[in-house]
């Protein structure tokens, strides 16, 4: 349980990934307020802002959440909502700041991303997303997702449900090599990513 009796509730902030909405985390949620903690479900414009004006959007509704007074709070972020996830915790890092999950972030890009920069349809199709989610970020972006020295898990999977461009996947995973002192946990567990699962 998240609370104890005498105390508030510590706090889950969820969100969505490219292109969703807050229903998509809406069962997620809903288990979790079940289980005592508090939530904030939090929609955001991911195909019309950077990553920074969408954190800092986030950062204002969790201040007018039920999470706000939450005595420890932790993110779970769907796809790019852990991007999001990383930008906003570099800008306004909470100092009650708990736990971190990742579920099929595309923390080292995506060559999807990178094909639709080949074929110039990324400003139709990503529009003001499109340079955090390509595999060669510029300096700007990767400033804006900061380090990661929080506790964090990521969970993705390496098997595709459907692959609709063989070699290409929309999420390329962040290894535990890359950001974490130690592996925490692996999984061969088929994992859903918008628009295509991961494929390590």
């Amino acid at each position: 349980m998240a609370e104890k009796e005498g105390t508030a509730p510590d706090g889950v902030v969820l969100l969505h990934g490219f292109g969703g909405l807050p229903v998509q985390t809406a069962l997620l949620a809903r288990r979790l307020g079940q289980t005592g903690f508090a939530v904030a479900n939090v929609g955001y414009p991911s195909w019309r802002w950077p990553l920074d004006r969408v954190a800092d959007h986030v950062e204002r509704r969790i201040r007018h959440s039920p999470v706000a007074t939450a005595p420890t709070l932790h993110f779970v972020g769907h796809s790019m909502g852990g991007l999001v996830l990383r930008t906003l915790i570099t800008r306004h890092r909470p100092s009650n700041l708990g736990r971190v999950v990742m579920l099929g972030t595309p923390n080292g890009g995506s060559e999807l991303a990178d094909l639709l920069y080949r074929l110039r349809l990324h400003p139709l199709i990503l529009n003001r997303a499109a340079p955090a989610l390509r595999t060669r970020r510029d300096t700007m972006v990767e400033t804006a997702l900061g380090q990661v020295n929080y506790p964090l898990g990521v969970i993705a999977g390496d098997r595709p449900i459907m692959q609709p461009f063989p070699g290409l996947s929309f999420a390329r995973p962040m290894t535990a090599r890359s950001v974490l002192p130690r592996l925490i946990a692996r999984t061969k567990a088929i994992i859903w990513s918008w628009p295509w699962p991961i494929r390590r």
